[in-house]
């Protein structure tokens, strides 16, 4: 006997089904689904493509990364070995034969490895005492050169008395002399020195060619002969306090010889060989002691000789710079209004938009990032993001413009999700005239007919831009119902040197007013409740935001991420204290004690009645706590509405675990919904 399902059976039995297939709004369990694609290496015949694929392990609360293959049309799509251990920094043999690459695990250094392709063969080649970077084949296939620390022992100023044996005593002190000895995501570096080694493909002994107490570090540059590497380094007698300046070298590896090719004051860096090895390119520009320069394209003889600028005419700093085959023209990579491209010039200067919308790695907030690869025949691949997924990866050619997206790494995901909608906005400083930039992200069931509140998100840096890029911790806020703005103010890069050095011995400065005439053309417009604005940033953001709850009170509650409060006590006491004087204020702070003090966010706290949210990471080392906490004990002692977050382990980038992402973006929403 056959039995029917009621009607009432029938729509219960479909109802699951249903609710599935709605779209909904991103929510923050959805950031452990997110996959992205990192560093993506073509293969020399144009034919593969190996890349590092990113995501983020919900069991472990990590950030994963594995290397994966394709082929240049989008098949044959796989994992490149069945290594379960963390995998980076691929590089193709010239024949293409064989990928290089690094791996290892939380408990052990990593070491070289080597994968044939045609047989899927994986084998480790090395056997070292610390982690190496920048993989670099000889021309011949024969070696791989690379940079590796060199440790050396801690400077000892006593000896301690013997203990009885037995005895359990403290751990004696450590003691350093060292400009900079610690870095902020690491914590105290190891002293010693960056060399640059040698190691046959085949393994066995690793050649060390670099001397001197000298660092050695970035990828190392082939002669075509294979006889020789060209490298950027300090090699001055006061580099320690020179620390931003650099030049070029080249070390011969059958003499040890080091011979330097540049003598420029200012940063020299990232060396690219022409194929036939006559001449060498590299990135820099001559220190003017600014905020703010745009780093150029410079060209020279293989000898040194005939040392001069490429005058490209962009305004742009560039990066990422890779010959083409022909030797005729130069590949680099430059951020423009908010979105990173990739540009070719010729040697005469000449330039061109190969390809845009690259980036997408951040994976945080909507930096710019991202990298691209040149093969011997032109294809050129790449990682491509939009405001609606994070990097994916395509490929173009010169002349083509359209780049083919052959992963959809997230497509599964945001089939089924509704993302606020991105639209960039143009606008006019109230302070000079000069044109600023800027986006608004709208909810997901956003209605024109209607205000919403305002949550204004500000960049770090300064020196740095958002930009048309995914960013999902945008993305939440606006799932959250916030018209989310994030603005270029000045100071951005990407608007050209003019622009970015607007806030030389100037900050913070106009930028604020940039930001407040952004937030009241929305206001105008009818997008933004001028009654219900909300204000957040992280790092140079927060600096901001705690200058801007100084010099009004017109945000119902702000959020103050990872701030810097006191210029004096940062500049001598972070992990780049060295860094700040006379690029960013004149002077040492004890030299010129006002002006430190007139541009510190906590010279304004007496002004302070908007409830605050402080956020930190505990293990901060960039902006450290004690700058977090003379905000917070400022406002307890003021009685404004205040709460002090700190976020266990979290260095500067506070969002570095999926977790942590989650968290911030949940305790910033939390504050600002007791006040919306």
């Amino acid at each position: 006997m056959i039995r029917y399902a009621t009607p009432l059976l029938i729509l219960l039995l479909f109802l699951p089904a249903a609710a599935d297939a709605q779209e909904q709004p991103f929510s923050r369990m959805d950031v452990f689904d997110l996959q992205w694609v990192q560093d993506p290496q073509v293969s020399p015949d144009g034919e593969h493509i190996v890349y590092v694929r990113r995501g983020m392990d919900i069991m472990k609360d990590r950030r994963t990364s594995s290397l994966w293959i394709i082929s240049r049309v989008g098949t044959q799509h796989r994992k490149l070995t069945t290594r379960s251990e963390s995998e980076s920094g691929a590089v193709w043999s010239p024949d293409g034969s064989k990928i290089a690459f690094i791996s290892g695990d939380d408990t052990h250094d990593s070491e070289i490895f080597i994968h044939w392709v045609d047989s899927g063969v994986t084998t480790r080649i090395s056997q070292l005492d610390r982690s190496p970077s920048g993989l670099s084949w000889s021309p011949d296939g024969s070696k791989i050169a690379f940079s590796k620390h060199v440790p050396e022992p801690n400077p000892v100023l006593v000896t301690p008395p013997d203990k009885p044996e037995g005895a359990e005593w403290a751990e004696a002190p450590r003691v350093t002399t060292r400009l900079n000895y610690e870095q902020d995501g690491t914590g105290y570096l190891e002293p010693g020195y960056s060399h640059l080694f040698v190691i046959s493909v085949d393994g066995g002994h690793v050649r060390r060619v670099t001397s001197g107490d000298y660092h050695h570090s970035g990828r190392p540059v082939w002669t075509p002969d294979s006889g020789s590497l060209i490298f950027s380094a300090n090699r001055d007698e006061d580099w320690e306090y020179n620390f931003r300046d650099s030049d070029i070298y080249s070390v011969a590896l059958e003499s040890g010889d080091i011979t330097r090719l540049t003598d420029q004051f200012g940063p020299s860096h990232s060396p690219a060989v022409s194929p036939d090895g006559t001449t060498i390119a590299w990135l820099g520009y001559e220190d003017r002691v600014q905020t703010y320069q745009v780093t150029e394209l410079y060209l020279m003889n293989s000898d040194g000789t005939d040392l001069r600028k490429l005058e490209t005419g962009l305004d742009r700093s560039l990066s990422n710079i890779v010959w083409g085959a022909d030797g005729e023209g130069i590949y680099f990579q430059y951020d423009d209004l908010g979105n990173t491209k990739i540009g070719y010039t010729d040697l005469s200067g000449s330039t061109e938009v190969v390809a845009e919308n690259v980036g997408g790695t951040a994976v945080g907030r909507p930096y710019g990032g991202g990298s691209f690869s040149v093969s011997a025949n032109g294809v050129i691949a790449m990682n491509q993001t939009t405001p609606y997924y994070p990097a994916e990866l395509a490929v173009t050619r010169r002349g083509s413009r359209e780049a083919d997206k052959i992963t959809d790494l997230n497509g599964e995901l945001f089939s089924n999700r509704t993302l606020g909608n991105v639209e960039e906005v143009w606008y006019t400083s109230s302070v000079d005239g000069i044109d600023l930039h800027g986006w608004i992200v709208t909810p997901p069931d956003y209605d024109p007919g209607q205000t919403y509140p305002l949550l204004v998100e500000i960049h770090g840096g300064p020196i740095s831009n958002y930009g048309d890029r995914f960013s999902p911790e945008v993305q939440l806020y606006a799932s959250a119902g916030y018209v989310v703005f994030y603005p270029n103010m000045r100071g951005s890069t990407g608007y050209g040197e003019e622009f970015g050095n607007l806030l030389y011995h100037d900050y913070p400065g106009d930028d604020y007013h940039d930001i407040m005439d952004g937030v009241d053309l929305l206001i105008e417009r009818g997008i933004a409740d001028e009654n219900r604005l909300f204000v957040t940033g992280g790092s140079a953001g927060g600096i901001m935001t705690a200058w801007i709850i100084g010099k009004n009170n017109r945000f119902r509650a702000a959020a103050v991420v990872k701030p810097v409060m006191n210029w004096i006590s940062k500049t001598l006491a972070a992990d780049n204290y060295y860094a700040y004087a006379d690029y960013r204020y004149p002077g040492q702070p004890w030299e010129n004690f006002e002006t430190y003090w007139s541009f510190s966010p906590i010279s304004l706290v007496g002004n302070v009645e908007t409830p605050t949210l402080v956020m930190v990471g505990t293990d901060d080392l960039r902006t450290p706590t004690f700058e977090a906490k003379q905000l917070y004990s400022a406002l307890k002692l003021r009685r404004v509405e205040t709460a002090y977050v700190e976020v266990p382990g979290a260095p500067h980038f506070i969002a570095n675990r999926p977790s942590q992402l989650i968290t911030k973006v949940d305790h910033v929403l939390a504050w600002f919904e007791k006040y919306n």
